[in-house]
């Protein structure tokens, strides 16, 4: 497969492709061709993530120099600046901060009974 990260991307490869898995199963679950939000689509790589790597996610997205939503959404950008992915005027990247690190979500509450 053709490389997906630029030639200086500080991400892996594997995390262009996880992203765009991700993206096309958040719009099959919710029923979607178009758009998905950026909440959205990190709720969709956090339950690929999860059931994909388990508790190891956090530390596989680490190796592919992802530690949080904020990084998705910088590749999530960059796909954006190429022209593999579209934006709406309403999406920013600000829509991919806040969120709490991989690492608290995959590892410190995965074994958790409140987890979704």
């Amino acid at each position: 497969m053709e490389s997906l990260s630029g030639a200086a991307a500080p991400y892996d490869d594997e995390a262009y492709r996880f992203l765009l898995e991700a993206l096309e199963r958040t719009r099959q679950h919710l029923g979607r061709r178009g758009h998905v939000s950026g909440r959205e689509l990190l709720d969709g790589i956090e339950e690929l993530g999860g059931e994909r790597y388990g508790p190891m996610a956090a530390l596989v997205f680490a190796e592919w120099g992802v530690r949080d939503g904020s990084d998705f959404g910088k590749i999530v950008y960059e796909l954006i600046d190429r022209g593999v992915l579209f934006r709406r005027e309403e999406d920013s990247l600000e829509d991919f901060l806040g969120g709490r690190s991989y690492r608290a979500i995959f590892e410190d509450d995965y074994f958790s009974p409140n987890r979704r």
